[in-house]
């Protein structure tokens, strides 16, 4: 398991660039105004969208599973403490289908608990996929 850190990057060249010197990582993966690190040291998963008009820089919160059991207990643990916003199955979204569950804090922050089960080629689910940092992560 893992913490994911969600931000909204006005530039996404020069915030790749910064974070690879940061953590001394390459970037994992790399899409149009999109990118993510996941890092070892410290277990970090860390998204970046390209949102130059974001109000915010923090875009959302989550946690990354690795196994299938663990989103499901996770859902189960927020529905009986009545904080469950919504569950996706197999949802495409930051070019990857996903299993997860949201909740949102008393102040609006979303969190996620997520498994990425495959890599994708579209931001989100539709045809016409969303600006990274709106839809799906939105």
């Amino acid at each position: 398991m893992r913490v994911q850190l969600a931000l909204n990057v006005k530039n996404l060249e020069e915030a790749v660039a910064y974070y690879s010197r940061l953590f001394d990582v390459e970037v994992n993966k790399r899409k149009p105004g999109y990118a993510n690190f996941a890092i070892d040291s410290p277990p970090l998963k860390l998204v970046l969208f390209e949102n130059p008009d974001a109000d915010e820089r923090l875009n959302h919160l989550g946690v990354e599973v690795f196994n299938d059991g663990e989103v499901e207990a996770a859902t189960h643990r927020l529905q009986e403490a009545g904080i469950v916003d919504r569950v996706e199955n197999k949802e495409t979204c930051c070019y990857a289908q996903q299993d997860k569950v949201w909740s949102i804090d008393p102040q609006g922050m979303q969190w996620e608990f997520y498994r990425v089960l495959r890599d994708a080629e579209t931001f989100a689910e539709s045809a016409e996929p969303e600006p990274p940092g709106r839809g799906c992560c939105a």
